[in-house]
């Protein structure tokens, strides 16, 4: 929400600098994002004060040489009147006429501005020139040039009272806070209530209360106007409904300074009469909607139009203002009239009853409604507004009449038009005002700090708190019966107005104090420290961490099953209300997420490598909710190296054994070791694919994608990396209590084996044979090559692998080593019928 400043300063003094306000603002938890300012010293472009000024324009003369061009005179403050030509069309409607007093915002030969004519917002500085052949040094601006807005096809034209000669930064200049306001807090949305705020942190009073207006201006309020028939059919969702009728009205361009508010506040201007909606909605945080009242209907038999507030009809349409046909179901609230829908309930106007040029009479609507329902609605039908932002953040019921009254004052003034004397208000959902027993002794325990209570009183009597002293039945100490007002619906408690009093006083005035108690035992997190163990280690080996949505389409992870069957939906947790249909089921396996991902990312680069932990979504019998065990995914693919201008630098793409070695990497550095078996899934090439055992138990599934996955997920040629493992089963391994090993002193023996084998033999088999024959002498066991051809024949393989012995006490001799590998050798005999490479 954008507020200007001098907006602000209508309700209420500001005596300290800018950037002090938006600080104190930010500590009492209204979080001032930006200060933007308009022509001031620290705007992009300062409005120099000797060259940008407010000046008059006294007379417009014809251009000798031109007839599309004329003479502006423009008094300035300076010792006499500047001539300068423009092509402004709004003066050369006044071409000939010499006794004007039209305010203007009037630039000297040396000021910075704005290109009105060149794309985007270019600086330039205004030179003395002849344009046909007349002298001209100076400018009449137009909102561009001051950056104001990207309108440059006329000048600005400044209010009547506008003082001839104060420099414009001095008389538009402003600055613009923006809020970052989070939470159910409507009171918050709009600069009376930010003002209200301001008062009570500063302890100033307000200026005035624009909500005074009934009080100012009395009128009749009545649930049977004469000018319209009112009805709310579901009063759960509309506790209040205001209408006020405005007769003979001009629709034409707002003035200036609303059109200025509403720009610096976010907002564009379109009309008198839209723009006083959309002021007053900004002013009182009410948001109100103007009906043509000469297109409403009557119920059928009924003479007055009607308004009825009723939920819709399943599939009942209506075209909305920005020119979409919008389809209901059963649950949104719209607005109709005798003869249909005319507007969808605190969130857009229907495009039939909309203010045209041609309207004369207006129909005003101030209601209130279930911020819950305006949620929803907003949300199904992808449309946000000011208004639904308002109303989905609980607007206070009490605002319907006094905002529905300052508008229509507005609108009488600005637009010419005549309210009728009573405004129709239908009010079921009226709640009575909470109250709230405060202990003082309570404010002081809770805060840590000693507030006087006069001090308690006056802020919360500021923030619009009914504050009345009075004594504990119980212990006869005193208290404070606190009357909760109605914009304030999130305070329920005594600890809310606690909260209330601790943020006005200011969270930066508490005194810095130590614990008085000693620290809580600090256990160990296993699960989460295995979990940064493992993003350690996989950005280490070159991954990057992506986080992917837990929602997914189902037809995603049916990709997986190339070969069929589809997934069972009802084996799946499906939302009720998904925002789309590819988020619609949680998820049961990451890889779905990760190949898009992987997808997404390969448009920008050719070799992408990533990896996810993130929690999966298993439906367990009988159970409300699901087991949310953690993965770790997968997914690599690309080029191995980068590319090289060296001929011999020949890139290879990434594969199953680059992932297996990020596998035995993070294994290694979580100190366990893993075995890897032939495995199978549907999803992975059947060839490619292995499961990985760590001391027996199944950790989970690397491979090569099926060329069909990759193909089902628009993946480019070659082979696609990717694994998905159980990561509950590797906190549980690595928290494990394990043994430690002394590092030896002594110097290790380096010897190669290389036996023959069958081709079935797992290379893994035979690694897991020596080591348990050679231990413990044996440290290490390394294949380091595999070899098929003539020299060992049809049907065997040879497998080299390095040795490495080494004893704790003493350095080994040659015989040692000898015995330990002819022991070795014997055994891969007997039980996998090997034989020494080279040996008969």
């Amino acid at each position: 929400m954008r507020v200007p400043l001098s907006w602000l300063k209508d309700y209420v003094d500001i005596p300290i600098p800018i950037p002090q306000l938006a600080e104190r603002l930010t500590l009492a938890g209204l979080e001032v994002e930006t200060v933007t300012y308009i022509g001031l010293p620290g705007a992009e472009l300062p409005w120099e004060p000797d060259k940008i000024v407010v000046g008059e324009l006294r007379a417009v003369h014809p251009h000798p040489n031109a007839d599309r061009l004329v003479l502006a005179e423009v008094e300035y403050g300076g010792p006499a009147p500047e001539v300068v030509v423009t092509g402004a069309p709004g003066l050369l409607a006044l071409r000939g006429q010499t006794d004007l007093h039209i305010k203007v915002a009037f630039a000297l030969e040396g000021a910075h501005l704005y290109d009105g004519h060149a794309p985007g917002f270019q600086v330039t500085k205004l030179k003395a020139t002849k344009i046909r052949g007349v002298p001209s040094r100076a400018m009449v601006c137009s909102e561009k040039e001051l950056g104001l807005s990207d309108q440059h096809e006329d000048i600005i034209y400044l209010p009547d009272d506008a003082p001839v000669g104060v420099p414009l930064a001095d008389y538009l200049g402003d600055a613009v806070l923006a809020f970052d306001i989070k939470g159910p807090f409507a009171h918050l949305y709009s600069v009376f209530g930010i003002a209200r705020e301001v008062a009570a942190l500063l302890d100033l009073p307000l200026k005035h209360d624009p909500r005074r207006v009934v009080e100012r201006h009395p009128v009749s309020i009545t649930p049977e106007p004469d000018f319209i028939v009112l009805e709310i059919a579901d009063p759960d969702l509309c506790p209040r409904y205001s209408a006020a009728f405005i007769g003979g009205v001009r629709v034409g361009p707002s003035p200036f300074w609303m059109q200025m508010r509403l720009r610096l506040a976010g907002m564009r201007p379109i009309s008198n009469i839209v723009d006083i909606t959309n002021y007053v909605m900004l002013e009182l945080g009410q948001p109100l909607h103007a009906f043509d009242y000469g297109r409403l209907r009557p119920r059928p038999g009924e003479r007055r139009p009607a308004i009825i507030v009723r939920r819709s009809r399943p599939n009942e349409q209506m075209t909305t203002l920005d020119g979409t046909l919008r389809t209901f179901d059963g649950e949104m609230l719209l607005i109709t009239d005798g003869g249909g829908p005319v507007a969808v309930a605190g969130v857009m106007g229907g495009l039939e009853s909309e203010i045209t040029d041609a309207t004369t009479d207006i129909l005003l609507e101030s209601a209130n409604f279930h911020f819950l329902s305006i949620r929803r609605t907003s949300r199904l039908l992808g449309l946000t507004s000011e208004a639904a932002q308002r109303f989905g953040r609980q607007v206070d019921p009490e605002l319907t009449v006094p905002a529905a009254l300052r508008a229509a004052l507005l609108m009488a003034e600005l637009a010419g038009g005549t309210i009728a004397p009573a405004i129709g208000d239908v009010y079921p959902g009226r709640q009575p005002l909470r109250t709230v027993e405060l202990n003082p002794a309570d404010v002081d325990r809770i805060l840590g700090v000693e507030i006087p209570p006069e001090d308690i009183a006056r802020i919360l009597t500021a923030l619009e708190f009914t504050v009345q002293p009075t004594t504990s039945p119980d212990t006869n100490l005193p208290m404070y019966r606190i009357t909760v007002p109605s914009h304030r619906p999130d305070v329920t408690r005594p600890v809310d107005l606690v909260e209330e009093i601790g943020r006005v006083w200011g969270y930066d005035r508490f005194p810095p104090t130590l614990l008085r108690d000693e620290l809580p035992p600090q256990r160990p997190n296993v699960r989460l420290e295995c979990a940064e163990r493992v993003r350690d280690l996989l950005v280490g080996c070159g991954l990057d961490e992506v986080i992917t949505y837990s929602l997914v389409d189902l037809a995603d992870e049916g990709k997986l099953y190339p070969q069929g069957p589809a997934p069972d939906p009802a084996r799946y947790l499906r939302l009720r209300n998904p925002l789309s249909a590819d988020r619609a089921y949680l998820r049961q396996t990451l890889l779905p997420s990760l190949l898009r991902t992987l997808r997404e990312n390969l448009r920008f680069q050719e070799r992408v490598a990533i990896f996810e932990i993130g929690a999966v979504y298993l439906p367990v019998e009988g159970q409300p909710l699901p087991d949310e065990p953690l993965r770790l995914g997968v997914a690599m693919t690309g080029p191995r190296e980068p590319r090289s201008w060296l001929p011999d630098r020949q890139t290879t793409p990434l594969g199953f054994y680059d992932l297996k070695g990020v596998v035995e990497a993070l294994l290694s550095g979580l100190g366990l070791s893993g075995a890897f078996e032939r495995g199978q899934h549907p999803a992975f090439h059947p060839g490619r694919c292995a499961e990985v055992r760590v001391n027996g138990h199944v950790l989970g599934i690397i491979g090569e994608l099926h060329p069909l996955v990759r193909e089902a997920f628009d993946l480019p040629e070659g082979p696609v990396a990717a694994l998905e493992f159980d990561l509950e089963v590797l906190i549980d391994l690595w928290g494990a209590p394990r043994r430690m090993t002394p590092i030896s002193l002594h110097p290790p023996v380096y010897e190669d084996l290389a036996v023959v084998v069958d081709e079935e033999t797992p290379a893994v088999r035979v690694r897991d044979l020596i080591a348990q024959t050679g231990a413990p002498l044996l440290r290490s066991v390394v294949l380091f090559d595999v070899y098929r051809g003539e020299q060992v024949g049809p049907g065997r393989k040879s497998l080299a692998y390095r040795l490495t012995y080494q004893a704790d006490d003493r350095t080994l001799t040659d015989a040692e080593v000898a015995r330990v590998r002819e022991k070795i050798v014997r055994r891969l005999e007997r039980e996998l019928g090997a034989t020494l490479r080279g040996a008969g």
